[in-house]
């Protein structure tokens, strides 16, 4: 994969805290950010995807086992007993 640096300006209290918990983890803040984007741009894509088969079921319909055919009224439905 190709990789291309950025420049990231963040407070310098967060970035020594999170050198140390990129110590912890054996890993760079490079690495970390990478791996934490990275794990952001899959949730993004697993969103987009399932919105786009939800609305696919809303616009097209889903068959309930009916076969689109309706075979009790509303009067036998709402009947009292």
């Amino acid at each position: 994969m190709d990789t291309q640096n950025i420049t990231l300006s963040i407070p310098k209290e967060v970035l020594v805290k999170i050198k140390v918990i990129a110590a912890r983890r054996q890993t760079s803040v490079s690495g970390m950010l990478t791996q934490m984007l990275e794990r952001l741009v899959q949730q993004e894509d697993a969103y987009e995807r399932a919105s786009r088969r939800h609305t696919h079921w809303l616009e097209e319909g889903v068959d309930l086992g009916t076969g689109g055919e309706v075979s009790t009224g509303r009067e036998e439905l709402h009947e009292r007993v």
